[in-house]
């Protein structure tokens, strides 16, 4: 005995309708082959007899056709007495009572959604494909029963319901569902369900932020922006200003996120953050996450909420391609309303402001550079991270690397908090440093420990450095007017670098050191950025900067063959004639500077290779410290006959003595005079040659 399939279907009767009109209305010649070779519409629709998993299925397309368009009239007949689902009807009335949509805006979005949700209709949408904008107007027209005028106006880029961000039109020729873009994949199956919130509808694309995890005090360093971030943001949210917008910008790490949870935090504000992913994990385009934001700003921008943006460059920046537009400046009319105009107030993150086009920079109320925290508060930052776990010296690593995010500190530590029953502190303090190691290795920074050679030798005395000025009595007069501009010139190894830590130890300031190799850039105009910023980081830390090597900036602009070869000893003596502070250089090379460049050092000072009497204390100064006999009265006249010996020498020594222990004194002075013996074989000769 045959089969007959049941007729009857699931598809709501709206749905079902508008399925209908797109296979009659639109699509008229195609309607037969769509409908033989999408079964989903054959059953759906009510043809289940015309269904291939029909017993008594025999092809007749006429015979379908006619079936297909008695089910429309029938359809049609009972319009009046249909409407979108009691859910869907309540979340767009809520919804359009925030964002001031009009009955056609309602239609609009109640279509979209269903598209995207009944199966029926969507499979019918299929069918519309490579349409322009245009069709698109007319298709909808058809299907919804609405003029295509009023279509057009409210799909337009100046309608609420684009201003709304929950419906955008794609200006490409492409099929029905991909011409209207829902605000995410997750809301037409969120607007389905019963007294969904705005917020709720907005989860994935909006979401509120997590609590901040650092507060005021861990941001000293911007203490005189955020003394007037904070009551602006205050007297905008009681006032109702609109177009608030505050641009936050730094390095990678630096804080810029917690920044924005602690100033909602002080304000007793309900932070909401622009997602940069969706519900799958994959990646927003930045003119989704700009519809997000539309869709924040009308139904946050009436309540005491912020809004964060980050990673702001997703919409701003075009990159190094000339050619490429960025969202913002494919949009740059509504952009400047937007910022213009936004209900609550943004705040906007970004790793740098390249590419920023000056006519957004105007919009911004404020511009907060969020530079790398001075050495004295990443310390205080990581000792409460992980000083429980490290010894002092891993602390002070830690803390000396400025390419180091708390939040690698924190990772790192959770994993070995994690086993550390089973080490004692030095084991985890080791086990923290290399974990830490493989992460800025990862991100193609230095290790902890390359920095180490550089910090101040236990030994270093003013007494055993020969200069043409007393270094103390320098340093006291620094310590009185806590500014200067030093040059320290001279051989390497002469203790140049070492007196300027001395320097700041002494002073109890921060030291910022800064070599050429972190300054210069393969891009034209980054080291002049980077001379800026350091000079910047500097005094908004209170430190003392050292520029080493600084020759690569100062070369005598006499000898420039390329232009940015001028500007970079430029911006030097600019930063230099604006810094209130201490500045240090140092060089090698004092004879290759630019000479403007020299006027401007207050104080220019030559270290010089030691005398004999500061080699021979030195050397007795060692002896001590390793055990070793004091010298006899030879071996302290040969110590005094150290020709072109530095502290440098001495330090090369010691380092030496870690693999290869000293016997007695006079292997430590005969390792010196080898140590010496290489720069005197490099000395030039002067006179015949036989």
């Amino acid at each position: 005995m045959r089969r007959r399939l049941d007729t009857t279907t699931n598809c709501s009767p709206i749905a079902r309708l508008w399925a209908l009109r797109i296979l009659v209305n639109v699509k008229q010649r195609e309607l037969s082959l769509h409908a033989i070779s999408n079964q989903t519409l054959v059953r759906e629709l009510g043809l289940g007899e015309f269904s291939e998993d029909n017993d008594s299925f025999e092809f007749d397309t006429k015979k379908m056709v006619l079936q297909l368009r008695k089910l429309h009239r029938q359809a049609e007949h009972h319009a009046h007495e249909t409407g979108t689902p009691v859910a869907l009807a309540g979340n767009v009335s809520r919804l359009a009572a925030l964002a001031g949509l009009n009955l056609i805006d309602c239609r609009l979005l109640e279509f979209a959604v269903m598209m995207h949700a009944e199966p029926v209709l969507n499979e019918a949408a299929e069918c519309l494909d490579g349409l322009s904008t245009a069709q698109v107007h007319k298709a909808l027209s058809s299907i919804l029963d609405i003029p295509e005028h009023d279509i057009r106006v409210s799909l337009g880029r100046d309608g609420r319901l684009a201003h709304s961000g929950l419906l955008s039109v794609e200006h490409d020729n492409s099929g029905l569902i991909r011409k209207l873009e829902l605000i995410s994949g997750d809301f037409s199956a969120c607007a389905m369900l019963p007294d969904m919130q705005p917020a709720d509808l907005l989860r994935g694309v909006v979401d509120p932020a997590t609590p901040a995890e650092l507060d005021l005090t861990d941001y000293p360093h911007l203490a005189a922006s955020l003394d007037i971030l904070l009551p602006y943001l205050r007297c905008a949210k009681e006032s109702g200003r609109k177009g608030v917008n505050v641009f936050l910008y730094g390095p990678p790490g630096t804080g810029k996120t917690q920044l924005g949870k602690v100033v909602a935090a002080g304000m007793g504000c309900e932070l909401f953050e622009v997602a940069s992913g969706d519900s799958s994990g994959d990646v927003q385009s930045g003119v989704k996450r700009l519809n997000a934001l539309r869709a924040a700003q009308c139904f946050l921008g009436k309540g005491r909420s912020l809004i964060l943006f980050d990673e702001a460059e997703d919409v701003f920046d075009s990159g190094r391609d000339f050619w490429r537009r960025s969202p913002a400046q494919q949009n740059k009319g509504w952009m400047n309303r937007m910022l213009e105009n936004n209900g609550a107030p943004t705040l906007w993150l970004s790793n740098s402001i390249e590419g920023l086009d000056p006519a957004f920079v105007r919009r911004f109320d404020m511009m907060i550079e969020v530079p790398v925290p001075p050495r004295g508060q990443r310390e205080r930052t990581n000792r409460s991270i992980c000083g429980d776990l490290v010894d002092a010296a891993t602390l002070a690593r830690i803390s000396d690397c400025e390419a180091l995010a708390p939040a690698v500190v924190a990772r790192a530590t959770s994993v070995v908090r994690a086993v550390s029953a089973e080490m004692n502190r030095q084991q985890a303090s080791a086990a923290t440093e290399r974990l830490i190691d493989n992460i800025l290795a990862a991100q193609g920074h230095k290790r902890l420990h390359a920095g180490e050679a550089a910090g101040l030798p236990d030994t270093y005395d003013p007494a055993f450095i020969h200069a043409d000025v007393d270094l103390a009595r320098t340093a006291e007069g620094l310590a009185k007017s806590r500014t200067g501009r030093l040059c320290l010139y001279g051989p390497p190894g002469t203790g140049k670098t070492a007196y300027a830590r001395w320097l700041a130890r002494e002073l109890g300031m921060p030291l910022l050191v800064k070599r050429a190799s972190d300054l210069l850039s393969m891009w034209l105009g980054q080291a002049e950025k980077n001379l800026a910023s350091a000079f910047r980081q500097a005094e908004q830390g209170g430190a003392i900067l050292l520029i080493d090597e600084v020759d690569s900036f100062l070369q005598d602009r006499r000898n420039a063959q390329r232009s940015w070869e001028i500007t970079q000893v430029n911006e030097m003596l600019t930063q230099m004639e604006s810094f209130a502070g201490i500045f240090v250089a140092s060089t090698n090379q004092i004879n290759s500077l630019d000479q403007a460049a020299l006027r401007r050092f207050d104080l220019k000072v030559k270290f010089d290779y030691m005398k004999p009497e500061q080699a021979a204390d030195l050397v007795r100064r060692h002896c001590d410290k390793l055990g070793l006999a004091m010298p006899s009265a030879a071996e302290d006249l040969c110590s005094q006959r150290l020709r072109f010996i530095t502290p440098g020498d001495f330090a090369t020594v010691m380092r030496q003595q870690r693999f290869r222990p000293l016997a007695n004194t006079s292997a430590l002075i005969a390792a010196l005079h080898a140590e010496c013996a290489l720069k005197e074989a490099a000395q030039p000769r002067i006179g015949f040659v036989h």
